[in-house]
């Protein structure tokens, strides 16, 4: 099972519902690189607004991989900061741009003319970049001004959720994407929602939540073809923890790598529940 979790979770304790104050989000960062579980991907993920609060809590010794993350464009400036941040860090040695997450909504609202501006902001960084469309049902749209504009090597992003029941999107959607993503050879991120690892109704809120270890089988199944619609879907609706760790058990080797090639990582603003909730159902680590 090590192949499908390995590098799965990047910490997102920054954003809610955890939400931790810069100097808690830094501090549980430092315990979890000590540790160094490896289901962590050990990126810290930090939105471009908040990278000045991140920085004033580092230590001279601290060394944190970033996943920055384009938050909020200022007047008359399309690029959202984005490249500031990128020279902020570079100049920083305590820190390193591991990758770049952005939505497009950020740098306007046509993807064929936003693009391109986020593709300037990122220039000759080698960083990978990982875009998110203003909702899952629009990744075609984006791709195809991805295959436009000639940026070979970019990256999706999935949002599964939210603080607002608009923000979930249907298991439908998440196959469609996950699905394009596969026939495309785009690699995806996901992001929010994603607090647990099958998909349930949260009681507190009534939302239905998406599981990641969903995902993870969704994604096999699109990855190593031919895609079975159908079954991509069944995987997402599954509500059975028994019924998605025996099929992901009985994935074979180029599966599971297949799987994680598509589906790089999630930003989880927890980083035990992940693990303990992996350690029950699949018995891992």
């Amino acid at each position: 099972m090590n192949t499908l979790l390995a590098g799965l979770v990047d910490d997102a304790g920054l954003f809610p519902p955890t939400a931790l104050p810069p100097a808690d989000a830094v501090a549980r960062h430092r315990r979890d690189l000590a540790a160094g579980h490896p289901m962590h991907a050990l990126r810290f993920l930090v939105p471009v607004g908040r990278l000045e609060e991140v920085r004033s809590e580092l230590r001279p010794d601290d060394r944190l991989r970033l996943g920055l993350i384009a938050d909020a464009a200022g007047p008359g400036d399309p690029g959202g900061r984005l490249g500031d941040a990128l020279a902020t860090v570079a100049a920083d040695t305590r820190l390193e741009t591991a990758l770049v997450e952005a939505p497009l909504a950020v740098f306007g609202e046509d993807p064929a003319s936003a693009l391109p501006a986020v593709l300037a902001a990122t220039a000759d960084t080698g960083v990978p970049l990982f875009l998110e469309p203003a909702s899952p049902s629009d990744i075609d749209a984006l791709l195809d001004a991805v295959t436009d504009v000639g940026a070979p090597g970019v990256g999706a992003k999935l949002r599964c959720g939210g603080v607002r029941a608009e923000l979930f999107p249907s298991p439908a959607e998440v196959a469609h994407f996950v699905t394009v993503c596969a026939r495309s050879c785009v690699p995806f991120k996901a992001t929010a929602g994603l607090h647990h690892a099958v998909r349930h109704r949260d009681r507190s809120t009534g939302l239905t939540h998406h599981g990641y270890l969903n995902l993870l089988l969704a994604a096999a199944l699109a990855a190593t073809g031919p895609v079975n619609p159908a079954a991509v879907l069944r995987a997402l609706e599954t509500t059975s923890g028994d019924v998605l760790a025996e099929a992901l058990g009985a994935l074979p080797g180029p599966a599971r790598t297949a799987a994680r090639a598509l589906f790089l990582s999630y930003g989880s603003c927890s980083t035990s529940t992940p693990v303990s909730e992996a350690r029950t159902l699949l018995d891992a680590p």
